[in-house]
């Protein structure tokens, strides 16, 4: 019976089935073929994890599943990250090849979720060099403008500092009259449950109970009596080569539980920047103890304590301005920076 030529397509472990049979042992590397069919006898690989057919004697180098994903070699390079994972970073969004900040990932931003503005960046997002004062709409319309306007305020200044961390629902500690529904709001209600840590990740308090103190407890000694601004500078003297500031005085329109102080102390819910009697008195707390005020050396604990971060004092008015020298005390000027400040806030983060 005449040799026969079997042409043979399958995979090596069956052409050595076939082989010990007798059949393909007629077909060698000496034979005049094409390089896709395999005689089972030249030691190539014909057919490698991924299915691509390779020429006699090679193989491609592309193992089956280098990067984890399922056999593809379509992609032609098996690279570490090739784009052909479902969710290569395990995070749940959209493959982006990397772990970056810039993809939405609210759990892998470092810890920051409080800060005082500094007087840089309110200066910066007003355009002015004397703040935003009691008007904090800041291009927001209708009902409930001024704590929509300061939390965008916040969070733009969170931005700046750590890019990402917008995303974490910013809040600034600020109480008012009406949310716009004819509700009270009140600042301690808006901030989330804790924990709340500074730009350099020190801890400023763990709950609100903690937060409920005329200083907050269970934080980080550094910043308790101190607080820092965005970029984690210690608000007292924000410019480490010049001398300490009077800055103390942080609009809250809170009292010292918290809670919405009185509905003349937001400057008309923070929408108004006048400095006439028709828009009140700003309530606001120190972000650093102002013991030795004159009439206050040794103030009683609550609302008057000039050591409340919440409440301490009213300001004389809404209107913008900015006062960074000792002068003994709100003054008569209709500023929300009379008594020593420029009309500064507190921002929280609902995530840690």
């Amino acid at each position: 019976m005449p040799a026969t030529r079997f042409i043979v397509f399958i995979l090596p472990g069956i052409l050595s089935a076939l082989t010990a049979a007798g059949c393909g042992s007629q077909i060698d590397a000496s034979d005049d073929i094409p390089y896709y069919y395999d005689d089972s006898t030249d030691g190539d690989v014909e057919f490698d994890a991924d299915g691509d057919v390779t020429g006699e004697g090679s193989d491609d180098g592309d193992p089956a599943n280098p990067d984890g994903d399922a056999e593809d070699g379509a992609d032609g390079d098996e690279t570490p990250i090739d784009g052909d994972e479902p969710d290569p970073d395990g995070d749940g969004t959209p493959p982006d090849g990397d772990e970056t900040i810039s993809d939405g990932d609210v759990e892998e931003l470092p810890l920051f979720s409080f800060f005082v503005t500094s007087l840089a960046a309110l200066r910066e997002l007003s355009g002015s060099q004397n703040g935003f004062g009691g008007d904090l709409r800041f291009g927001e319309t209708g009902p409930g403008a001024g704590l929509r306007g300061a939390d965008k305020i916040c969070a733009a200044i969170a931005e700046r500092s750590m890019p990402g961390s917008s995303v974490k629902q910013w809040r600034a500690f600020l109480s008012a009259a009406d949310d716009g529904n004819g509700n009270v709001v009140n600042a301690i209600d808006r901030i989330g449950d804790g924990p709340w840590y500074d730009r350099l990740g020190r801890r400023l308090a763990r709950t609100i109970d903690d937060l409920l103190n005329e200083r907050p407890e269970g934080g980080d000694a550094t910043i308790r009596d101190d607080f820092p601004n965005e970029d984690g500078t210690l608000n007292h003297r924000p410019d480490p080569t010049q001398p300490e500031v009077d800055n103390h005085d942080m609009l809250t329109g809170t009292n010292d539980r918290g809670r919405l102080y009185s509905a003349t102390a937001t400057c008309k819910d923070w929408t108004s920047s006048s400095g006439s009697s028709g828009s009140g008195k700003p309530r606001v707390g120190h972000s650093w103890p102002r013991s030795g005020f004159p009439g206050k050396e040794n103030p009683p604990p609550g609302d008057d304590s000039m050591n409340n971060w919440m409440s301490a004092l009213d300001e004389s008015g809404c209107a913008p301005g900015v006062n960074l020298a000792e002068t003994g005390g709100p003054g008569h000027d209709g500023t929300v920076g009379s008594g020593g400040g420029y009309g500064g806030f507190y921002c929280f983060a609902l995530t840690p």
